[in-house]
């Protein structure tokens, strides 16, 4: 006897279980609880005098992150170094912050990207099964064509339910992640109606994204430390993702402000934090030197290069830090 129930496509399906969590007393997803909207702050990873990762501090830096306010945190991506880490340490950095990030109350984003599908999966495997409140991935830098960005993203809402992060920067050199691929992407998969856009030119593409929201796009976050991100709150975009970690309560405090309609203390604050910024030009390792001044690193280690501050150097880091103290909040 032949069986007469109807079967759904995997699209169905996938659309199915994005409604579900839209209906009370459905299942929802600990991410949805959560606001996929404000300051995402990417971790940095902190190294001990040997140069091994430090667990422990990467742990306390997601409780600085909480006390400062922010709305959620992001490991490992590219201002975390990612790419000099083994796949051992990622995967015990993703073990440390599910432990240090449990029952806090901002989001947990692990990112699970690497340079190709297989690489991918065994990330995103590990990251399932510790329930983080959402993923993110960079674009596969071995694609040769925006197929292959399909298919890499594909495999992966294959693994997860959960809010998954599209970062339009990273990938393939030569491949242009569209605008009109990004919204393709995210009607077929709804996981992926997150954006994390990095693509010239940002502004214009968040302005383009905006108009297939909430659906499917869902939100669209900027990046490059904020610099452009008191213009993006006025245009209507979601947040910020940065590597901006040690200045995690000035990000937290100018989404409020943006929330609160106050664009005049707005538009102060953002001038002090974007001269705390524009040091980075000018000494190196400036962000590490903030880390440890505020007790967050024990060092001012990196697998980029070796750190070391003159006199001169430390005297404009402090001079320009004195403006942000009225706001800082641990």
């Amino acid at each position: 006897m032949s069986d007469s129930r109807p079967t759904l496509t995997r699209r169905e399906c996938l659309t199915a279980l994005a409604t579900a969590a839209l209906v009370p007393g459905m299942r929802l997803r600990a991410a949805e609880a959560k606001s996929m909207r404000g300051a995402f702050m990417i971790l940095s990873t902190p190294y001990s005098e040997t140069g091994e990762v430090d667990f422990d501090d990467l742990a306390g830096e997601a409780e600085f992150c909480e006390r400062c306010g922010i709305e959620a945190v992001v490991w490992p991506q590219n201002s975390s170094e990612q790419r000099y880490l083994s796949q051992a340490e990622r995967l015990r950095g993703f073990d440390t912050l599910a432990r240090a990030n449990e029952g806090r109350a901002p989001a947990l984003v692990l990112g699970v990207q690497a340079d190709d599908t297989a690489g991918m999966l065994d990330y995103a495997r590990h990251a399932e099964s510790l329930a983080p409140d959402a993923m993110i991935a960079i674009p596969p830098r071995t694609a040769t064509s925006l197929d292959d960005f399909r298919r890499y993203y594909a495999a992966l809402c294959e693994v997860t339910d959960r809010p998954v992060f599209v970062q339009t920067s990273g990938g393939a050199p030569d491949i242009e992640p569209t605008v009109d691929f990004i919204v393709s992407l995210a009607r077929d998969f709804p996981q992926c109606g997150y954006v994390k856009e990095e693509h010239p030119p940002v502004q214009e593409r968040m302005l383009q994204l905006a108009e297939h929201r909430p659906d499917p796009i869902r939100t669209i976050l900027g990046a490059n430390f904020g610099r452009e991100w008191v213009y993006e709150m006025r245009l209507g975009t979601d947040g910020v993702m940065t590597g901006g970690v040690m200045y995690a309560d000035i990000y937290a405090t100018m989404w409020d402000l943006y929330l609160a309609g106050r664009h005049d203390e707005l538009r102060e604050l953002n001038g002090r934090l974007l001269q705390m910024l524009n040091l980075d030009s000018l000494v190196p390792g400036v962000r590490l030197y903030v880390l440890r001044k505020r007790g967050i690193f024990k060092t001012v280690k990196s697998r980029r290069g070796e750190y070391s501050f003159s006199k001169a150097q430390i005297d404009e880091i402090e001079h320009r830090f004195v403006a942000l103290e009225p706001y800082l909040r641990a």
